[in-house]
């Protein structure tokens, strides 16, 4: 019986390794396993035959001799010295980890600083060339740009001159190259309903495909002559110059044709026998010739100089415009590399917050490692061997020295092993467990 409840409370094997630091707080304590056994065997016994084997009694005596094991380990300072070895180990460790941490996140929160230097410097050229684009109209010179002040001003006053005067053209020689041309005058008609019909455009193509498509689209002709003395205007040079005069001579013979056909017209319809045959000279004495030509020939001069400037203004316009198109393109580079530096500084962000955690952790590790080399480690594996031998020493008395029936000593012995069992689950000891007790020191 006695052995069977020896083979019971037999601990599990222990590695060599355990052994071995076993031994060694052995002998810096300066107490041998088996003395030690023996003493806590014996006094089970003992109290054992005090208390007549009774379970309840036994309870409390594991109290007390839990309250002596604390005290004895208390005592081992050597022993609490090498039992918490592993945590000073492990807490110096982590202080150097919380080193590079700290290094890594200074390194990470420069990284971000560097990150909004650069997003505040763009966001600065931002602004600048918001300022450019709104200055340029105003003051081109001061960006280098060759360009006038108040391109856009002069170009809009331009082509409000030009829209009437281009009517008018359109209006002259529409119906003059049709009373020219097509026209038959009637001599019931005042001079000027002759001349300038304003139904010339509706009578041409009444009169047939021909002769609507020739004064539809005559206007364009001088207005293409027009734009070719502009183009050659461009370029000075002595070819393009005499270009221009061979341009102009063409307007104004094609002007004086139409006025020559006109007055002609006029003559005819009022001449008598006695006139005399309608020549160049003659024109040229009437005063209906010049009004024609200069009616003209002389807008569209204007026209031409008018067109000239506002192809000059917008040709200014657009060194403007395409100094301003060219910095508004700077700012979708320059937000696209805002948006690509909010992403990076996220990212290291994220880095930074990661890191901010291990460190926390560290530390909160650090406090616990701390509390527990600042308090007394009990070995409960020990305590579990210890209280195992006193168990036994007083179930030994009820085996040995208690004379009862063998129900009832089986019964007691049954309870005190219960009571064993509740005892080492109420104080946390196991025969697996290890150093799992702490109590602080006070």
């Amino acid at each position: 019986m006695t052995s069977q409840i020896k083979n019971l409370f037999r601990l599990k094997p222990v590695t060599e390794s355990s052994d071995e630091k076993d031994e060694v707080i052995k002998n810096q304590i300066g107490e041998t396993e088996e003395a030690r056994k023996r003493t806590y065997h014996e006094a089970g016994f003992r109290d054992g035959s005090r208390n007549i084997g009774g379970s309840q009694a036994l309870s409390i005596c594991l109290d007390a001799i839990y309250a002596k094991f604390q005290n004895e380990e208390k005592e081992l300072v050597e022993k609490q010295r090498q039992i918490k070895e592993p945590y000073i180990n492990e807490q110096k460790n982590k202080e150097t980890e919380i080193k590079a941490l700290t290094v890594t996140k200074e390194n990470k929160e420069e990284q971000i600083n560097r990150v909004n230097d650069n997003i505040r410097s763009v966001k600065d050229n931002i602004e600048s060339l918001k300022f450019e684009i709104n200055d340029l109209a105003r003051d081109p010179e001061k960006y280098h740009i060759n360009a006038k002040k108040g391109a856009s001003t002069k170009f809009w006053i331009g082509m409000i001159i030009l829209i009437p005067i281009s009517l008018y053209l359109f209006t002259f020689y529409i119906s003059t190259s049709y009373s020219a041309f097509f026209k038959t005058f009637d001599p019931d008609s005042n001079l000027m309903m002759n001349v300038l019909d304003p139904k010339a455009f509706d009578k041409a193509w009444e009169d047939g495909t021909l002769e609507g498509a020739f004064v539809t689209l005559i206007p364009f002709v001088f207005l293409g002559l027009g734009f070719l003395i502009h183009m050659f205007s461009e370029s000075k040079s002595a070819i393009n110059y005499i270009k221009i005069g061979i341009l102009v001579l063409i307007t104004f013979v094609f002007d004086a044709i139409l006025a020559y056909q006109i007055e002609e017209k006029i003559y005819d319809m009022n001449k008598t026998f006695n006139s005399l045959p309608f020549d160049l000279p003659t024109a040229f004495t009437k005063i209906q010739f010049w009004g024609i030509i200069f009616a003209g020939f002389m807008v569209y001069v204007i026209w031409g100089l008018v067109f000239d400037f506002i192809m000059k203004e917008h040709k200014e316009k657009d060194k403007i415009k395409h100094e301003q198109q060219r910095r508004q393109k700077d700012i979708l580079i320059h937000q696209e590399r805002i948006s690509d530096l909010d992403k990076q500084k996220d990212a290291v962000i994220l880095e930074l917050n990661s890191i901010k955690e291990l460190i926390a952790k560290s530390n909160g590790r650090i406090s616990e490692l701390q509390r527990i080399i600042d308090a007394v480690i009990i070995p409960t594996k020990e305590y579990v061997l210890y209280a195992s031998e006193y168990v036994q020493g007083w179930i030994t008395f009820i085996s040995e020295k208690l004379f009862v029936s063998k129900t009832e000593t089986q019964n007691l012995v049954k309870e005190c092993i219960d009571v064993y069992k509740n005892h080492c689950e109420g104080v946390g000891a196991s025969a697996d467990s290890q150093n799992s007790v702490y109590l602080s020191v006070v």
